[in-house]
């Protein structure tokens, strides 16, 4: 290791940078991080064009909601707050956004008087299942060239990814953003 955080590698020299403990991350890192970032930023994009098209006043961090519903049918907003990562406070804000739009609609939970269900209007339903038709015909074209086996590797690999990440926010990782 060079003290200007570089190294010799099988193709000359390799950045590395500064992890814990004066320690250098292996550039595998430093391309995860990057290539990781890339993918987060795209689709925070792509969330908010797909925010737009169901509907113009959609907030794009309530489309997750909306997709959590249509895979999942009712829902407490307690459950959809702790999925989410957020706060109560900040999930009422959301769903009383959403129903002001005509997408989602709540009713007394039967188990529980005291709680209520969230779940999709008719018209909620129709629109997220319109967007995510056409969001997956568009990866069907972009990744049209790929194997098969390939498009199923990446998702698992991304399942894994997922599993791994919860938690992260309490190890002190900062995330790539």
């Amino acid at each position: 290791m060079h003290e200007d955080g570089t190294r010799e590698g099988g193709s000359g020299t390799v950045r590395t940078a500064p992890v814990s403990g004066g320690e250098q991350a292996p550039p595998e890192f430093l391309a995860l991080e990057r290539e990781l970032t890339m993918l987060m930023r795209r689709a925070r994009a792509q969330q908010g064009e797909m925010a737009r098209e169901v509907h113009p006043d959609l907030e794009p961090a309530a489309y997750g909601l909306l997709v959590r519903l249509e895979e999942c049918g009712r829902q407490r907003a307690t459950d959809l707050a702790a999925f989410v990562g957020v706060g109560k406070a900040t999930m009422s804000r959301q769903l009383r956004a959403l129903e002001e739009l005509g997408l989602v609609a709540r009713e007394p939970d039967p188990a529980d008087g005291r709680a209520w269900l969230v779940h999709l209007t008719e018209e909620g339903g129709r629109r997220v299942a319109s967007v995510r038709v056409a969001r997956r015909a568009r990866y069907v074209r972009k990744l049209a060239h790929w194997d098969a086996r390939e498009v199923a590797e990446l998702a698992r690999l991304l399942r894994e990814l997922n599993r791994g990440i919860t938690g992260w926010e309490e190890d002190g990782a900062d995330g790539a953003s």
